[in-house]
C-alpha cells in the first residue's frame, strides 16, 4: 500500500453546496486508516473504510487521494473523497447514498486549538496522542472505557512523535505504533507498539523480548517482512549499523532471531 504521512490533523471541512451549511473534523492516520468524520454539533463518530488511495507526484510534492467508505451500523451510507498535498486538502466532497446528491466540501480555517493532538478510529477505538511533548495516550473503547498509558519522552532536538497503524502482529488486525527519535544522534526512530487483542477487544503494549545478543535494544526503526512473518529493527551502535530478526510463536509471543551488520 502506499503511504504518505499525514502532517495535520484533523482537518476541518466546509460544505460548499446544498441548502443547509455543515461542517466536519476529518480524521485518519497512516495510509488512510485509522479514519473517521464528526460533524460539528454533534457529539457522534463515523467510521470510514479506505475504499482506494492513489498518490500523484507533481513537482516533488507528493498529492495522495482517499476515497472512503462511509459505514453506518454496518452499512454503506455514502462514499468521501479527498486530495492531501502537504497540509492542503482540495476536491473533499460527500457522496449520499440514499438519493446519490453530492455535497462539495473545501479545507476550512479551524479556530480551535489541538496542540499537535492526533486521533484514530482503529477497531472500533477512538486512540488519541500528540506530536509534541505531551506523553499522554488514550485509548476510547466502545462500552464507555478509557485506557490512559504514557508514552516515551524526548531526549532528542527533534521532538517529533510519529503515528503508523499497521498488523504488526501478521493476525489479521491492524495495530498502531508511535515512534520518536533516538536519544543519540536521532538517526533512527525507536518505536512503541500497541497490539489489538481482538479476544479482550483491547490494545496492549507489545513488550520487548528478553534477548541478550540482539544488537538493538528497544524496537529501532520498526519494518515488517509481510510474506514471512517477520518483525525487523535496525539499529546504529558504535560504526556499525545492526538488522535484528524477531518471530511470533503461540500467543504473540515475540522471539528474538538473530542479529547480523548491515551492509553498506
Amino acid at each position: 500500500m502506499i503511504s504518505c504521512a499525514v502532517q495535520a490533523q484533523p482537518f476541518l471541512l466546509k460544505s460548499t453546496s446544498g441548502t443547509k451549511p455543515f461542517q466536519l473534523n476529518i480524521y485518519y492516520g497512516t495510509g488512510g486508516k485509522g479514519a473517521y468524520v464528526q460533524y460539528r454539533g454533534q457529539q457522534g463518530v463515523i467510521p470510514l473504510k479506505l475504499k482506494k488511495q492513489t498518490l500523484q507526484d507533481k513537482t516533488s510534492k507528493l498529492k495522495v487521494t482517499y476515497i472512503w467508505d462511509e459505514v453506518v451500523e454496518g452499512k454503506v451510507t455514502g462514499t468521501y473523497k479527498l486530495s492531501q498535498q502537504t497540509n492542503q486538502i482540495s476536491a473533499a466532497s460527500y457522496s449520499r447514498n440514499k438519493d446519490h446528491k453530492l455535497f462539495k466540501l473545501e479545507q476550512a480555517k479551524d479556530k480551535e486549538d489541538y496542540s499537535g493532538k492526533v486521533s484514530y478510529l482503529l477497531n472500533g477505538v477512538i486512540i488519541s496522542f500528540s506530536r509534541g511533548m505531551d506523553e499522554q495516550l488514550t485509548f476510547g473503547y466502545p462500552d464507555k472505557k478509557k485506557k490512559i498509558a504514557h508514552l516515551p519522552g524526548f531526549d532528542s532536538q527533534d521532538p517529533q512523535r510519529r503515528g503508523t497503524i499497521d498488523d504488526y502482529n501478521f493476525d489479521g488486525y491492524d495495530d498502531v505504533a508511535f515512534s520518536i527519535p533516538d536519544a543519540g544522534m536521532g538517526v533512527y526512530r525507536t518505536f512503541t507498539i500497541y497490539l489489538y487483542n481482538p479476544v479482550s477487544k483491547r490494545f496492549e503494549l507489545l513488550a520487548e523480548p528478553d534477548a541478550p545478543k540482539a544488537k538493538c535494544s528497544g524496537f529501532c526503526d520498526v519494518t515488517l517482512d509481510k510474506k514471512n512473518k517477520l518483525l525487523l529493527t535496525a539499529c546504529r551502535g558504535g560504526a556499525n549499523w545492526w538488522n535484528n530478526v524477531y518471530k511470533y510463536t503461540a500467543h504473540n509471543h515475540l522471539t528474538w532471531l538473530s542479529a547480523k551488520k548491515a551492509e553498506n
